[in-house]
């Protein structure tokens, strides 16, 4: 399993472009791909659970990945959650 703790840098959080992004991307993999926050378990390959999820400025999440890809799935995600556009 990929695991990773990543504070959320950008200005506005995971709001809908960036969200959309990520599921986006985590689509792309065959891998489980989570996020954890203090409150929730967010499915990053839903939208819905994405936006829910209301990820802020300054959270702290912790990305996980499990699969048959997570190696390259969590360093692909890894690099966009490090550098959120606005």
């Amino acid at each position: 399993m990929y695991e990773e703790k990543i504070v959320v840098q950008n200005k506005s959080g995971l709001h809908a472009r960036p969200a959309s992004q990520l599921v986006e991307l985590s689509q792309q993999y065959r891998s489980d791909v989570t996020i954890l926050t203090e409150e929730d378990e967010i499915n990053a390959k839903s939208i819905i659970s994405v936006l829910a999820g209301g990820v802020l400025p300054g959270t702290e999440i912790t990305l996980q990945v499990e699969g048959v890809d997570e190696a390259e799935a969590g360093a692909a995600l890894s690099r966009f959650l490090h550098n959120l556009p606005d």
